[in-house]
């Protein structure tokens, strides 16, 4: 496997961009050249410039909280940045319960901590 200085590549083409009818944009580069690479897909900022320069830059992987609790409509996790993160969901048709379930679940997971910090 290369290193990562080893993976600079600078390559002749084409491309193309193109705002579409919802207002956002398309870029397609066609390379002109006899390249073998390692296919890749992420998530990248770009940035478009006047003069027809284009920027990516490829965004670091999310790195998602793990449950501590899972109930049926809520959850508590631990985030990277030392807190605690309590997170409710319920469908919109049972906004009814929304009080009920709430303070029901986010009672439960106070017990559990509590409990686990003793």
């Amino acid at each position: 496997m290369a290193k990562e200085s080893d993976l600079l590549l600078n390559l002749d083409g084409f491309i193309t961009i193109q705002k579409k009818d919802d207002g956002l944009h398309t870029a397609d580069f066609q390379c002109c050249e006899d390249v073998q690479m390692e296919p890749f897909k992420g998530n990248f900022r770009v940035q478009g410039m006047r003069d027809g320069n284009i920027y990516m830059d490829e965004k670091p992987k999310r790195k998602k909280n793990k449950p501590i609790f899972r109930q049926d409509n809520s959850s508590l996790s631990l985030g990277k940045d030392d807190v605690y993160y309590f997170t409710f969901r319920l469908p919109q048709e049972e906004v009814f319960r929304l009080a009920g379930t709430l303070v029901r679940e986010a009672d439960e997971v106070a017990k559990k901590i509590i409990t686990m910090l003793d």
